[in-house]
């Protein structure tokens, strides 16, 4: 793949100005874009785009895999006749200096509620075939995520590893049980990955087609409290109760001196070589589709991780694991 010199601007969407509390996947992202163009640039690089749990933070996201339903446009869903310009009435936040996530997350869930009940009701035949085609296209981790954040909400917001032990554990029974319990919930999270997505690459072919090529993230490690943790144990160190035998971070330096600890579980790479390493192919696959150009974050990570014991609360008693 050729790599010319470039240059280009770092803006995660959330940064974008608008009237809705935090930034999105509307109006004012084309705005940057033509800002991108006008200005001679070619990249822009956007860093996580998924779901973000505790601390709102794009490193910590509950799939490597989702977006983030908070950065779908409210403007987009009513030109999709989702919603109707009066429901875009309610304040989202005072501030339109910074991000207010905890009102930002109550006025994008009651909007993106309204689009899911006038989907279901009025849905036309086209946009009902498109959902159902990415369903399909998507089948290698939408359900699980689905059914994670349908459980989640459940358990109150708590970590997986803290909800009844059959959910802990996965089990089948369980877990067909809740399926068909929350199976409205369960739809609901779909339609949101639907519309994040179709948002996202109406976002990326309007770029692109303008000479606009996206910059996207791999964090080396994922979430603990995440649909890929909780779904494929086997793949991280983690003890009986589900929680990390060992954590990420680095070590004490001239900047910390009791380090960082990260607090994502290290990889059981044993047990990734001897699947082919299926889970990471199908990541960076995914993420190939959703950007053009992918930075690995904590590339050295792979040949060496500075592995912490679990329920530490620095990183001074880590060591090199090669």
């Amino acid at each position: 793949m050729d790599f010319p010199r470039s240059s280009g601007i770092l803006l995660h969407p959330t940064s974008l100005p608008g009237p809705f509390g935090i930034g999105d996947l509307g109006p004012q992202a084309y705005a940057f874009a033509d800002f991108l163009i006008d200005s001679g640039q070619s990249l822009w690089q956007v860093l996580p785009l998924g779901p973000t749990g505790y601390g709102d933070s794009p490193y910590a996201c509950y799939s490597a895999f989702a977006g983030n339903e908070l950065l779908i446009s409210p403007q987009k869903l009513v030109e999709d006749k989702l919603l109707v310009q009066e429901d875009l009435t309610v304040e989202a936040t005072s501030s339109q200096e910074r991000v207010d996530f905890e009102a930002a997350h109550k006025f994008k869930d009651s909007i993106l509620r309204k689009a899911f009940a006038r989907f279901t009701q009025n849905a036309e035949s086209n946009f009902r075939t498109a959902f159902e085609e990415f369903r399909r296209h998507n089948l290698s981790w939408l359900d699980d995520y689905a059914l994670f954040r349908a459980l989640k909400d459940v358990h109150g917001g708590v970590a997986w590893n803290e909800w009844d032990v059959a959910y802990v554990r996965c089990e089948p029974a369980a877990l067909a049980s809740a399926a068909e319990k929350l199976s409205d919930q369960i739809e609901a999270q779909k339609f949101y990955q639907f519309l994040f997505f179709r948002q996202w690459f109406d976002l990326k072919a309007y770029c692109n087609e303008r000479g606009i090529k996206f910059v996207g993230d791999i964090p080396i490690f994922v979430a603990h409290d995440s649909a890929d943790v909780w779904t494929n144990p086997d793949q991280f160190k983690l003890n009986e109760s589900g929680s990390p035998v060992v954590v990420a971070g680095v070590p004490p330096d001239y900047f910390s001196a009791t380090g960082q600890l990260w607090g994502n579980p290290l990889y059981n790479w044993d047990h990734m070589l001897a699947d082919g390493f299926k889970w990471w192919i199908k990541r960076v696959e995914t993420t190939l589709k959703v950007v053009d150009i992918v930075r690995v974050d904590h590339f050295r990570g792979f040949a060496a991780c500075w592995e912490i014991p679990g329920g530490d609360k620095t990183a001074e008693r880590g060591r090199w694991v090669v």
